[in-house]
């Protein structure tokens, strides 16, 4: 947590714009402008600044927001589930497309493989905003299939709320499958040409056994690896793509902070966005271990 919020707090803090500034105006008188200053703590040095805050936070309060004056802890959990939504999703369809494209690269050969390969550099080099503009474009303006913007929350109509982060997640995972595809395909490939899966072909066993029982167990281990990877990248590419979709998430909250220099919540929510990346790793460490008996027996 020290090596996240310390340099964002830095950083925050020394970068341009003024908190205090934005509230008073721009006609504010000089008391005016020292009087918010001194409210809000921020005549303080800057390590007494985020000693405070660092005390605070270990006692359960992430503080207020120096311009709503709304409490951190319910800004952040009420946009928590759009980011959640967003991002799991996200990354279950680039992992199940991912796999079935690697898969069926591996087994195709020929066109498909370098079909797989030019999908993974397109996915590498457009970023996900691009992939969010042109399928508004597409399956919003033009076939109007899904709304531009907005979110539904699951609880008041799970088919609105399918329908309106369909966009976002496939702007989202578009990139990421790709990556996934050809690491699956490489993987894939890669078992085939061992000794053991020979044998095994030389014994009479169908490829379509091999590829199930044996291919895929040895291959998941390293595709395991890359959707932790890919769950880190998709919760950086989360804040344009909620940007671009109007969506109430960390992402946009966290945007809309820091053009207004509103340092509990940008501190706030980089918390968030670190226990989110830990758990996701452990998650991605967790099934690393089920995957590999070689690490279940260190």
């Amino acid at each position: 947590m020290f090596l996240v919020s310390v340099p964002t707090f830095v950083l925050v803090s020394l970068g341009p714009g003024d908190p205090a500034r934005t509230i008073v105006g721009q006609h504010a008188t000089v008391d005016q402008y020292r009087s918010v200053r001194a409210q809000l703590g921020l005549d303080d040095p800057l390590p007494v600044q985020y000693w405070d805050w660092l005390v605070r936070v270990f006692h359960g309060d992430l503080g207020a927001s120096l311009f709503s004056g709304e409490e951190v802890t319910s800004k952040l959990n009420s946009r928590l589930p759009v980011s959640l939504s967003l991002v799991v999703s996200g990354t279950a369809v680039s992992g199940i497309l991912g796999v079935a494209l690697g898969l069926l690269g591996a087994r195709r050969g020929g066109f498909l493989i370098r079909a797989v390969d030019l999908l993974s550099l397109f996915g590498l080099a457009v970023p996900a905003f691009w992939f969010a503009l042109v399928l508004i474009a597409v399956g919003a303006v033009k076939l109007r299939w899904f709304p531009v913007t907005g979110y539904v929350p699951f609880a008041d109509d799970p088919v609105e709320w399918g329908r309106s982060l369909v966009l976002p997640v496939l702007s989202l995972s578009l990139g990421a499958a790709a990556v996934i595809a050809k690491q699956t395909r490489d993987c894939v490939l890669d078992c085939f040409g061992r000794d053991f899966i020979r044998v095994m072909q030389a014994n009479g066993f169908s490829r379509r056994s091999i590829l199930y029982r044996h291919v895929l167990r040895n291959a998941a281990v390293p595709v395991a690896t890359v959707l932790g990877v890919v769950l880190v990248s998709l919760l950086a590419a989360a804040v344009f793509v909620e940007t671009v979709f109007a969506l109430p998430g960390l992402g946009g909250l966290t945007r809309q902070a820091t053009v207004q220099h509103d340092i509990p919540v940008i501190q706030g929510a980089v918390l968030y966005i670190t226990v989110l990346v830990v758990l996701g790793n452990l998650l991605v460490h967790v099934a690393y271990n089920r995957l590999d008996p070689r690490v279940r027996a260190r």
